[in-house]
């Protein structure tokens, strides 16, 4: 059992103001591995105005001194990454390939990303006799979520770091021990004391105490959609800037002209990374009318083929789902998936067979689902894909944008300029085009209730400053 109770404020590590203790669990097997404090708004006060002090020094500091940080960040980072990778997977349950092929990976690339951005930013320009400036908004509050640990605690600090901003991080308490990690990272990369805080908590108590606080001027929130509302609610009476990237039910549209059998067999696999528990996850499968028995039967080959079990084991491919409460989630909508009509291709209720503890689930495929049905709607957050027929393109188009959400779209055609034509009409932030990997110096986030804002890149780093106009700024004195 760890001990992880205390939190990082100003550069040490210091015992919470209040608090109650809470016992982190391994989902693989339900076994405790750590304990953590929940703090306060006590807590949050006392970090934020470690922040608050050391914005005005770290926000003068030049582009080359945090470009020069974030070099030794990255350093430290890739001295650690067999110990993130290890740690992501005991927290959340990832395969461990999977964190090391990916979670710890996209966390150092954001970091470089960032890097990369802030050596040819220009924070200043001159446009006639005004000086267009962009300045570090202040102090930010980032709440993250536990699916991607590393990736989404990244993605901010190295912006608002790179911007010249001071934060406050609340990590999920349900996969903590990677930013406690991180913070160390941190440290040990000589980060000056009250940069960068960590303070844990629920998001009722700590997430809407941070919200709330008049001295931060930004939170940057990634969890679901009804926990983005109330942060947004939290935030709106001081008036600061609110970044959301929330849930998703993303389609993934295979034309007539694709390779069916390989798309489809693809987009399972997508579907089923990280068990499942990714808001971009290609959830909605939608094929030709004429071919869904075809794609059903594909489906079901490659979800039977998905190996289910122990996350440290190399040859894992789906690992339990976080917790007992998202287990119990997933379990309620395949049963309403079955109870609604939509067929039942693999999968179903229940544990996968020979396992009888932790939190996983059978990979599930249902066939012939309606646009309208809750499976289709709802974002399950589970190793559970839902393919959905369609007439013709324009069909296949609008049950795309019939939804809520518009995170992420997927289109696979033999055509590139049909692929093209229906990516353009997908009412979604992110569209891969014939398989195509996320590009890291691009910008992330969401339409419609996926969010506002955009993380990654140039875009991201954009988020965390200010736009000031100085009138004047090349005028001859008279």
């Amino acid at each position: 059992m760890r001990d992880c109770r205390q939190f990082y404020i100003d550069g040490r590590w210091v015992n919470p103001a209040e608090g109650m203790d809470l016992t982190v669990t391994n989902p693989a097997n339900e076994e405790p591995i750590a304990t953590i404090k929940l703090g306060s708004a006590a807590d949050v006060a006392i970090a934020v105005a470690a922040a608050k002090k050391a914005f005005t020094p770290y926000s003068e500091t030049s582009p080359e001194q945090r470009l020069a940080l974030l070099h030794r960040i990255i350093e430290v980072y890739q001295a650690k990454s067999n110990e993130m990778a290890e740690t992501i997977s005991l927290e959340m349950g990832a395969a461990i390939s999977l964190s090391r092929k990916a979670q710890v990976p996209a966390g150092l690339a954001h970091l470089a990303e960032a890097a990369r951005v802030l050596e040819h930013f220009k924070f200043e320009e001159l446009k006639g006799s005004t000086l267009m400036r962009k300045e570090p908004i202040g102090v930010c509050g980032l709440i993250t979520p536990w699916n991607w640990p590393m990736n989404q605690i990244a993605c901010k600090v190295a912006p608002a770091l790179a911007a010249g901003c001071t934060m406050v991080l609340k990590p999920s308490e349900l996969a903590p021990l990677s930013a406690y990690l991180f913070a160390r990272i941190l440290d040990e990369a000589g980060l000056p004391p009250g940069v960068f805080n960590l303070v844990n908590g629920d998001g009722p108590t700590v997430g809407s105490a941070l919200a709330s606080h008049p001295d931060v001027a930004m939170v940057s929130f990634t969890g679901s959609t009804r926990a983005g509302v109330a942060v947004a609610m939290a935030a709106a009476p001081t008036v600061k800037r609110v970044t959301q990237e929330l849930g998703g039910k993303s389609a993934n549209i295979v034309s007539g002209d694709a390779d069916l059998i390989k798309t489809v067999k693809e987009g399972v696999r997508a579907c089923f990374r990280n068990a499942g528990q990714s808001c971009n996850a290609p959830t909605r499968l939608l094929v030709p009318q004429s071919r869904m028995a075809e794609a059903a039967m594909a489906a079901k080959q490659e979800a039977e083929a998905a190996k289910v079990g122990d996350p440290r084991r190399e040859d894992t491919t789906v690992g339990p789902l976080v917790s007992k409460a998202q287990f119990e989630k997933v379990q309620r909508l395949i049963n309403q998936g079955i109870e609604e009509g939509a067929t039942l291709v693999t999968g179903g209720c229940g544990r996968p067979e020979g396992i009888s503890k932790g939190y996983f689930v059978r990979p599930t495929v249902f066939a012939d689902v309606r646009n309208d049905m809750t499976i289709a709607r709802e974002e399950i957050f589970g190793p559970v894909l839902c393919i959905l027929p369609y007439e013709d393109e324009d069909d296949a188009v609008g049950i795309a944008n019939d939804s809520p959400y518009g995170l992420a779209g997927f289109v696979t055609s033999g055509n590139l300029e049909r692929a093209r034509q229906v990516a353009r009409q997908i009412r979604a932030g992110n569209v891969h085009i014939n398989g195509a990997p996320v590009d890291f110096s691009a910008c992330f986030g969401g339409y419609k209730q996926s969010g506002n804002g955009r993380e990654w890149g140039e875009a991201g780093l954009e988020e965390f400053l200010e736009l000031k106009a100085v009138f004047g700024y090349a005028n001859r004195v008279k």
